[in-house]
């Protein structure tokens, strides 16, 4: 729908200018100004409603990550590597597909990293 609404406007944008254009002939025909002008403004109005409409359509995207933990897990409390301070899962923030830490206290942010399991 978008590209329809942007070949239209171009079209219209186009004999726009031209009844412009052809009214300063040889020949002159005031009313083709109007007709032109029309013309011009009602594709510039298409091309403002196709790009707001594809904004609205865009929006935001939420992206939920689950995470299936095999076996036996024993979970460790989570501390800043800086300031040794409480951390918890509302200090965890997904940035680039990488878990980064911002810790309340010292305003640090870090990487988690794994530890190899073997």
């Amino acid at each position: 729908m978008k590209m329809i609404a942007y070949i239209a406007a171009a079209i219209l944008i186009f004999f726009g200018v031209m009844f412009i254009w052809g009214a300063f002939g040889s020949n002159p025909q005031p009313a083709w100004i109007c007709v032109g002008g029309l013309s011009v403004a009602i594709g510039f109005g298409l091309i403002w409603f196709a790009q707001r409409k594809s904004k609205a359509a865009e929006g935001e995207q939420n992206i939920s990550v689950n995470i299936d933990l095999p076996g036996e897990v024993s979970l460790d409390t989570l501390k800043c590597q800086s300031c040794g301070g409480s951390l918890s899962s509302k200090n965890i923030k997904m940035v680039a597909g990488a878990p980064v830490v911002v810790c309340p206290y010292c305003d640090t942010s870090y990487q988690l990293t794994e530890e190899p399991k073997w």
